[in-house]
């Protein structure tokens, strides 16, 4: 059974960093990729940033170009997301997925709803 947990959600003032975690575990599929994606109150989930495990690809989406990095450890399959620069508009709750891809070199989903299997999300607050 695939499971993903998050930490690293808080409180932090615009201008602030805050990184992300997300530990995986139960994985079979022989390719995937895992990724990030955040909701606001009232908002869709939108797609903020993906890697693709097998090469290490990493796929932003504009609004976090720059400011946010992706970093991983494959002994405990642990995908990071390190957030500089935090603006107001990037608090929501963050959500880590996983998607099996198929073929293996596929570019990751940025439509979460070809992610199958999520953890439970991390608030992130950012004050202005």
């Amino acid at each position: 059974q695939v499971q993903l947990v998050e930490s690293g959600g808080g409180l932090v003032q615009a201008g602030g960093s805050l990184r992300l975690s997300c530990a995986a575990s139960g994985l079979t599929f022989s390719s995937y990729a895992m990724g990030w994606f955040r909701q606001a109150p009232g908002k869709e989930r939108e797609f903020v940033a993906a890697i693709r495990w097998r090469d290490g690809s990493t796929y932003y989406a504009d609004s976090v170009k720059g400011r946010f990095t992706l970093s991983r450890a494959n002994a405990k399959i642990t995908l990071s997301l390190q957030m500089n620069s935090l603006k107001p508009e990037d608090a929501a709750v963050y959500y880590c997925g996983d998607q099996n891809l198929s073929p293996s070199w596929a570019t990751p989903s940025v439509t979460s709803h070809q992610y199958p299997y999520w953890g439970q999300g991390t608030q992130v607050t950012v004050s202005s």
